[in-house]
């Protein structure tokens, strides 16, 4: 059975006609009322009374009749969502990123691909930037936003800079300056992201505070910066993040700028193989 055979009974269902339906379906009307005959030889049953005037449905034909139908529904949706995947209009996306990413460029590039793209399915699952490194290279988020320099494997666009601010406990001793030098910071407690997890981020800090003469007292280390920010309320240390967390507003935490400081850049990567239509949709929203 092929779905021309449904289309055909579907027309002469309709007209109960052989002739109306041939003129329907563009065709003579004796190829039709074999294709039928064929169609009912295949099923074992007759689907229409040819004895009555006008043509009937038998009993097995009126069963058949919704079926048909449904089948027919379903290939055209089926033919229809492929053509909208393969535009890219359907679909899903993983997207890996980090918290300063949230804080910054990827709620408006989440809105506007939405708008535009509304039947493509975004799963956003929070990492730090080691870790979408990871699942860039495995395969298990189709792009991430984060910070590296570790720009090999990938393809990256850098989305914005920011500079970073120095996060303390709201009673801490430096809450009275507005600006606040590195060499402030001397005794200072740090709380970093594990070398292995932020290397980039880490090790970044360890140089710019080696280049005013001290090596920082890491106390703690901790992956997520909402992390840091609970630990820097609980006063063990005080913590470099970038300037768009303190939209977070954490009760108990105040920023504070920091000179000198240096810039750290929020990257959109994605794998160096050519996109897929939906991530190719994404990355000209969110690029440009």
């Amino acid at each position: 059975m092929e779905l021309r055979h449904l289309r055909y009974f579907l027309a002469v269902a309709e007209t109960l006609n052989f002739s109306r339906a041939a003129v329907q379906l563009n065709m003579a009307q004796p190829p039709l009322s074999q294709q039928i005959r064929a169609l009912e030889k295949e099923l074992g049953v007759k689907l229409f009374n040819r004895q009555q005037r006008p043509l009937q449905l038998t009993p097995a034909g009126q069963a058949f009749l919704p079926e048909a139908h449904g089948v027919l529904t379903q290939v055209e949706r089926a033919s229809r969502i492929a053509q909208q995947a393969n535009r890219g209009e359907v679909g899903q996306l993983v997207i890996g990123f980090n918290s300063a990413a949230m804080q910054t460029v990827l709620p408006a590039i989440l809105k506007a691909f939405s708008r535009q793209f509304p039947l493509v399915k975004l799963q956003l699952c929070e990492l730090d930037s080691q870790l979408q490194l990871e699942q860039l290279a495995n395969g298990q988020i189709d792009c991430g936003f984060l910070h590296s320099q570790q720009r090999e494997m990938f393809h990256y666009h850098v989305l914005c800079k920011e500079p970073l601010v120095v996060a303390l406990p709201d009673s801490h001793r430096l809450v009275g300056q507005s600006v606040l030098s590195l060499e402030a910071l001397l005794d200072e407690t740090f709380i970093l992201p594990p070398p292995k997890l932020g290397q980039s981020f880490y090790y970044q800090v360890l140089k710019l505070c080696e280049g005013h003469g001290f090596i920082p007292k890491v106390i703690q280390e901790a992956r997520f910066l909402q992390t840091v920010l609970g630990l820097v309320v609980a006063g063990m240390g005080i913590a470099l993040v970038p300037a768009s967390i303190k939209n977070l507003q954490r009760r108990g935490v105040v920023y504070r700028e920091l000179q000198p400081t240096f810039e750290i850049e929020t990257l959109l990567a994605w794998p160096s193989t050519p996109p897929g239509p939906v991530l190719s949709h994404f990355l000209k929203t969110a690029i440009g």
